[in-house]
């Protein structure tokens, strides 16, 4: 299969574009900033803007799916990354009869989520880090996830809790809607949209998805993912 990986060079399209390559996939990587990314049998990279719609229109010609790893980093300005981006590669894909969509949002997309057990998760970190700190990267998601719905488009919306980094995948879990957990690899998202791809268990809605093997060091998460300038 032909993928287009948006965000390709970031934290997780790298193991995206990794582990699809892995697997046997032609990747079409699509990134601002090609230069992070060495040439490999079987990967192809587009020099594109994800808002842009031509350059979007460009990346996608050709493949038979489409996996965004867009992001942001938290900010008090308002963001657009999410939104902007969908709007361009879901017009794309239907420009050129691209059908399947996978993209990742957030947990915190999901109301009801309140992950099993964890106390200080629920009532310290989430109303700190979530609500204020990322308040404006959320709104985002939550406007990216109303332009996907609104498509015709076979969607899968991923839902991964707070995010960390760990060199391979190990055990994970995936719901609809999303998973009772407080936190997900990197790895192991990759691995799951890219099964997902395969399995398709969950078009048309979203998947949530936690890692239930490792954890990650709380406060060294919160710097990495939300503080630290990168």
């Amino acid at each position: 299969m032909r993928i287009a990986v948006f965000g390709a060079n970031g934290p997780t399209g790298r193991h995206l574009t990794d582990q699809a390559l892995a697997a046997g996939h032609e990747v079409v990587a699509v990134t601002r900033r090609p230069g992070s990314l060495p040439a490999r049998p079987g990967l192809t990279v587009a020099v594109a803007d994800a808002t842009d719609p031509a350059d979007v229109d460009a990346a996608v010609s050709g493949t038979d799916a489409v996996l965004s790893a867009l992001g942001a980093r938290f900010s008090k300005e308002t963001i657009t990354t999410y939104s902007a981006g969908a709007k361009a590669i879901t017009g794309a894909m239907a420009r050129h009869g691209i059908t399947r969509l996978l993209a990742i949002s957030s947990s915190i997309a999901d109301p009801k989520w309140r992950p099993t057990g964890a106390h200080f998760f629920n009532h310290v970190l989430d109303p700190l880090v979530n609500r204020r700190l990322g308040r404006t990267l959320h709104e985002d998601m939550r406007r990216m996830e109303s332009v996907v719905r609104e498509t015709p488009l076979d969607w899968t919306l991923v839902r991964p809790s707070g995010l960390f980094e760990h060199p391979a995948v190990t055990d994970y879990h995936t719901a609809e809607t999303s998973a009772d957990g407080v936190f997900t690899a990197r790895a192991d998202l990759a691995a799951s949209m890219l099964r997902e791809l395969e399995e398709q268990r969950y078009v048309r809605t979203a998947m949530g998805v936690v890692t239930t093997d490792v954890k990650p060091n709380i406060a060294k998460l919160i710097w990495n993912e939300g503080v630290k300038k990168k």
